[in-house]
């Protein structure tokens, strides 16, 4: 087309006819660039590599390149503007060839260019859509989990301590209020998540009496943070269940953070041990771990980190690493 638009600017006797036969021109590589575009699409093209690509790309140029001077012929006869003298120049049948060439190569890389980021961004869409799906699977998992261990705390309470029995289903209904609030959420902040550890250890500890000991030493900036809801807790509780849970004397739970980095680094220490080569092996795979591992994967990918080992002879250390959220 652009090739017939500056013929006509070129061109000293222009007439009716000629100026039909441009427009007829345009027409052709407008067809013939809708017929390779399906062309690309029914054999896959796409999908190939830049290897099989290029040289299919270029021998397709130059038989669409052919095949459009033949037609450009063809439609010059009714016209009456067929000179064969002019039409079969070496030169001009060489000159037209290669900007016919040049034209559907730039057609190509452009096409091509377009289809490569158009698939790039569905592909980024469909993975946020997949991740999407797969952390609110994670954070269903977590509430029948969380509720269940909840609820066996409070049986062992109402025959021994009725009183202490209601408090604890006061204290597990605010914790229930906060996950059902956070449910909507992919992430929380870190006040919010710091209230549902503070009110989950306040039930534990009814159950443990004076074997569960909390500290908390909290920096100021955490607040500034937004973290996935119910992560903290579910970490807490691990400890408290593989740890504190199996020792006759109880234990404690320290919740700690610091700023490195524009990060949030939350640790969490609690009295056990982690026994790699034991059962203890296979808990450290189970719901709880393997989730918060998961979840931090989908959310932040490899800026954020996740370690739990032992500190110490009779201390395992939880260590999370969170980015800021922009």
């Amino acid at each position: 087309m652009a090739f017939a638009l500056g013929e006509i600017f070129v061109s000293q006797t222009t007439g009716t006819r000629q100026i039909v036969f441009w427009l007829l021109e345009a027409a052709i590589f407008l067809l013939f660039t809708h017929l390779f575009r399906n062309f690309i699409i029914y054999k896959r093209w796409l999908d190939h590599g830049m290897s099989l690509l290029i040289p299919r790309v270029l021998l397709a140029v130059l038989i669409l390149s052919v095949v459009v001077y033949g037609t450009r012929l063809l439609v010059s006869i009714p016209l009456g503007i067929y000179n064969p003298e002019v039409a079969w120049s070496p030169i001009r049948l060489f000159g037209l060839l290669t900007i016919y060439c040049l034209i559907f190569f730039v057609w190509s890389v452009l096409y091509f260019i377009y289809n490569y980021f158009e698939r790039y961004n569905l592909s980024l869409k469909h993975e946020a859509a997949v991740n999407e799906i797969e952390l609110n699977n994670l954070k269903a998992q977590l509430n029948p989990h969380f509720i269940f261990n909840a609820l066996n705390s409070i049986r062992a309470l109402v025959d021994e301590n009725p009183k202490k029995s209601k408090n604890a289903i006061t204290q597990l209904s605010n914790i229930l209020r906060n996950s059902l609030a956070s449910n909507k959420k992919r992430l929380t902040k870190f006040e919010e998540e710091l209230k549902t550890v503070k009110d989950y250890l306040g039930l534990e500890s009814i159950r443990f009496e004076e074997r569960l000991k909390t500290e908390f030493d909290i920096h100021p900036d955490s607040y500034g943070f937004l973290v996935p809801p119910l992560m903290f807790q579910t970490l807490v509780e691990n400890g408290i269940k593989h740890g504190i849970s199996k020792l006759k004397e109880g234990g404690a739970i320290n919740m700690r953070t610091t700023i490195q980095d524009d990060k949030l680094k939350v640790e969490i220490r609690n009295t056990g041990h982690l026994n790699l080569n034991g059962t203890e092996k296979k808990d450290k795979g189970g719901l709880g771990l393997r989730n918060t591992s998961q979840r931090l994967n989908l959310l932040y990918g490899e800026e954020a980190s996740f370690k739990i080992f032992n500190e110490s002879e009779n201390v395992v250390l939880t260590e999370l690493v969170i980015p800021q959220q922009k």
